[in-house]
């Protein structure tokens, strides 16, 4: 049997523990390729105007996979912890690209609650059950794939570069180069490394969060405030970039808070959808970045960091 799996959403996060996990079932599994534009056009064709522009990508990942596989993992994510949820569409994502792409094959939908090791394993029994009646393969496949899924490594953190920037938004706009323009290899172009959230402690984001109103229930609006205010808190970078997708509610929110408290730390935001214009980028970029040499290299009161 051949699995498919979209290489959209949070693939670049979930990637290992699938593949573990069905290969040890026996399957086969089976990827979409790299983002690009005939699969943005397939998405932008098959889903709904409203949605947000990783939303559409996901839907062109589906559509060119799904005559290459037997069954297909539509990942309904409901939690990654307790009390927090990622976002309504995904929730709702398996129902928007069954009610959007004919000919599907037969799909893995049910939801997935990541918060525990206990948890995830439900969601497993439940998928393994499509795959082979065997309950002790599926559970064999379960502790290799976790295991695995513990031991991957995800992040960026440059290295000998007297400027650094902070590279903040949902996963699947930071490591997606197609959907972000090659934005990381960018600013290293430019003389700028750059550093996501994965490598800010947890706690660090924690007592952050405790200094709001109101603890968020969105994850990526807990983690990405989190980091960014720890950025302004600990002045290990020179500016905080945001990318965030036109039509995001949740980045909304998270951008507001942030402008909040970052004063006159360089902020700059990137609204990316299926009509960002390359140029456009590289000209906002090849400012921000002019900025904050000129701030480093030519204001004695910010000093540069070891």
């Amino acid at each position: 049997m051949k699995v498919g799996i979209p290489k959209g959403l949070l693939y670049c996060k979930y990637n290992d523990f699938l593949t573990v996990f069905f290969s040890e079932l026996g399957a086969e599994v089976v990827t979409s390729e790299e983002t690009n534009k005939e699969i943005l056009d397939e998405g932008v064709k098959y889903c709904v105007d409203e949605a947000c522009l990783p939303v559409k990508i996901f839907h062109g990942h589906v559509s060119k996979l799904k005559e290459k596989c037997d069954i297909i993992v539509l990942p309904r994510i409901m939690q990654l912890y307790k009390n927090e949820y990622i976002c309504p569409k995904f929730c709702g994502l398996p129902e928007m690209v069954l009610n959007s792409i004919d000919n599907m094959p037969p799909s893995i939908t049910d939801p997935i609650y990541a918060f525990s090791k206990k948890s995830l394993y439900n969601w497993a029994k439940a998928a393994g059950k499509k795959i082979t009646p065997n309950s002790f393969i599926v559970k064999n496949a379960f502790i290799k794939a976790y295991d695995k899924h513990l031991q991957s490594t995800s992040g960026i953190k440059d290295e000998g570069y007297d400027i650094n920037v902070a590279l903040i938004g949902h996963p699947y706009n930071i490591y997606d180069s197609y959907v972000n323009m090659n934005l990381v290899n960018k600013l290293n172009n430019l003389g700028i490394g750059v550093e996501t959230m994965e490598f800010t402690q947890s706690l660090s984001i924690d007592l952050e969060i405790e200094q709001l109103f109101k603890k968020p229930f969105w994850t990526y609006l807990k983690e990405n405030y989190g980091f960014a205010a720890n950025v302004l808190k600990e002045k290990n970078v020179e500016g905080i970039i945001y990318v965030s997708s036109f039509n995001c509610g949740t980045d909304s929110v998270i951008i507001e808070l942030i402008k909040n408290i970052s004063g006159s730390f360089p902020f700059l935001t990137l609204k990316i959808d299926e009509h960002t214009g390359e140029a456009g980028l590289n000209t906002r970029i090849e400012a921000f970045a002019d900025m904050l040499e000129r701030r480093v290299h030519n204001e004695s009161n910010i000093p540069t960091h070891g």
